[in-house]
């Protein structure tokens, strides 16, 4: 529980510098504060758009670029494109484990995020598309076998 305390303290300092970036976009609000969208995946993909505003953009920012050292980038992230499957089952159910992404590891434990499937492949599927990410998209059939462990 100390750890998951850490990280959430982490990432809230974070997510008001994450929001500082200059990006070529439009403006949203997230909790009551305007912030830019780096594209327009949030649009095609709203629902998981929806989601990670929420669940994911504290820890893996805004613009998807994470933060060095603690955070891996979603953006052009080698590891996430390698595998939509695994990156489903991350999102229902965490990861405890050391990753390893475009060369750099992280350890930072990931709690789980959503409770259902639709809700995991319409964030991921957000995820593979933003940010000029070009990695398709997963459907709810294809993670159905996924065990969600709570």
């Amino acid at each position: 529980m100390k750890k998951y305390f850490s990280l959430i303290s982490l990432a809230v300092v974070v997510l008001v510098a994450g929001f500082s970036y200059g990006f070529k976009a439009k403006t949203v609000v997230v909790s009551g504060k305007t912030v830019v969208v780096p594209d327009d995946a949030e649009t095609k993909y709203a629902k998981g758009f929806e989601i990670y505003k929420t669940k994911c953009v504290a820890c893996h920012q805004l613009s998807g670029e994470g933060i060095p050292s603690a955070f891996p980038p979603l953006k052009n992230s080698d590891y996430l494109m390698a595998d939509k499957k695994r990156a489903v089952e991350q999102v229902l159910n965490g990861s405890n484990h050391e990753i390893t992404v475009n060369g750099a590891k992280y350890s930072m434990a990931m709690p789980y995020q959503v409770d259902n499937y639709d809700d995991a492949v319409a964030v991921i599927n957000y995820v593979l598309n933003a940010w000029g990410n070009d990695g398709g998209t997963i459907t709810v059939d294809e993670v159905k076998d996924i065990e969600i462990k709570r």
